[in-house]
C-alpha cells in the first residue's frame, strides 16, 4: 500500500507536538471539504512559552524531514500560531484562544486521523 504523503506530515507534526507536550492533539482530514489545506493538525500549550516550544520543535521535525513551510502567522504573539505547509496546517494555540475559537467545531464534519501514541521517554 502506499504511503499517504498528507498522512505522513501530520504525523510528522503531531510527534513534534507530543515531545512539547502539547495539550489535546487533535488531525482532521479535510479534504473535499475546503481548498485551504487536506488536513489540520489542532493542539494546545498552557502558556504562550510552552506555545512557542512547540512552534519552535514542529519547525525543527519538518525542516529536517525536508517540509517547505509555506507560511506563518502568530509566531511573535504565541497566544494562536498558524503554520502553513501546504497540504497541511498546524495550528498551536493556549488553550484560552483555542476555546473561544473553537475551530474543531467549525469542521465538525471532518474525520479524524489517528495520531500515533507519543513514544514512551527512554531513561538509559
Amino acid at each position: 500500500m502506499a504511503t499517504d504523503p498528507t498522512i505522513t506530515l501530520v504525523e510528522t507534526a503531531c510527534r513534534a507536538c507530543q515531545e512539547k507536550k502539547a495539550k489535546d492533539l487533535v488531525a482532521l482530514d479535510v479534504r473535499g471539504m475546503t481548498s485551504l489545506a487536506d488536513a489540520f493538525v489542532f493542539c494546545s500549550g498552557n502558556t504562550g512559552r510552552q506555545v512557542k516550544a512547540i512552534t519552535d520543535e514542529v519547525l525543527r521535525q519538518l525542516k529536517a524531514a525536508g517540509y517547505k513551510l509555506h507560511g506563518t502567522e502568530g509566531v511573535q504573539e504565541a497566544v494562536w500560531v498558524l503554520l502553513d505547509y501546504g497540504d497541511v496546517v498546524v495550528h498551536v494555540f493556549e488553550q484560552e484562544t483555542r476555546d473561544f475559537y473553537n475551530l474543531e467545531r467549525l469542521w465538525g464534519e471532518a474525520p479524524r486521523i489517528e495520531i500515533p501514541a507519543a513514544p514512551e521517554p527512554s531513561f538509559d
